[in-house]
């Protein structure tokens, strides 16, 4: 039985790649930090697909409390599975919002770098160490960080630390290449998710008026879905995946093509 653990998966694409993985035969470990029940929503829907899921409290933006989420995570390792590894990685978790350049204050800009960008980064070097030899991660990112993605003004500091996470794949994959591990980021376009910014509004909640001038922009002519990031996730992760590293897929449906 493989075991992945999916960092911000109580919703959204986080949520949706936990049930993915499951239909696929894989079990989860999931985490949430303020949004508990929907992290038993999750572990429900991971059941009802037959898979097994635990869910662990972790703040992506307090590096310090990453060793004790190592143990956690170990002994949910033993006590579930009874071993003492896992096989996927999925950093998931993140905040939006927007702010034009010269609105922008430190500590937001230390925020963003916080969760999107340190977070990861040390999260993933505090639980290389138990995941296997041949296993694979997957970053996700965002199309706003791309080359050839849409300059919308007001993420600067956001598309700064995707970026930086799109620079972080690639040498990881490079560093962890000895070990067989895989590691590939996804780049989402907008999506229909419960993303919030800073101060805990979701977007497309508070302003579904956006919705249709977002699927106008968008080749396929609607926004995604987080499933239609989950199934891209659950394919690099898998079998499917396997000769496929340092690559960053966008998963936007054709936005702004």
């Amino acid at each position: 039985m493989k075991v992945a653990i999916v960092i911000g998966a109580s919703s959204g694409i986080g949520q949706s790649t936990a049930i993915q993985l499951a239909k696929r035969g894989t079990d989860v470990i999931l985490t949430y930090s303020g949004n508990e029940a929907g992290a038993r929503d999750t572990v429900a829907a991971v059941e009802k697909e037959g898979g097994t899921a635990v869910a662990l409290r972790l703040d992506i933006g307090r590096s310090e409390t990453f060793p004790e989420f190592r143990e956690q995570v170990g002994a949910a390792l033993r006590d579930t599975w009874q071993r003492d590894t896992f096989d996927y990685l999925v950093n998931n978790a993140g905040f939006g919002g927007m702010a034009m350049f010269t609105d922008t204050t430190e500590e937001l800009f230390d925020k963003f770098m916080r969760v999107l960008l340190k977070g990861p980064y040390f999260l993933t070097q505090t639980l290389l160490p138990l995941l296997v030899d041949g296993g694979a991660v997957v970053n996700v990112s965002s199309n706003s960080a791309l080359p050839t993605g849409l300059v919308d003004a007001g993420f600067s500091a956001y598309a700064t630390m995707k970026g930086g996470l799109n620079v972080l794949t690639r040498y990881l994959a490079k560093e962890f290449a000895p070990r067989g591990i895989r590691v590939n980021a996804v780049s989402p376009g907008p999506t229909r998710t419960r993303l919030s910014d800073s101060s805990g509004v979701a977007a497309f909640e508070a302003y579904p008026e956006v919705i249709p001038a977002l699927a106008a922009k968008t080749a396929l002519g609607r926004i995604g879905e987080p499933d239609d990031i989950a199934m891209v996730i659950a394919t690099l992760l898998g079998e499917d995946g396997r000769w496929i590293t340092a690559q960053n897929i966008e998963v936007s449906g054709g936005y702004d093509l």
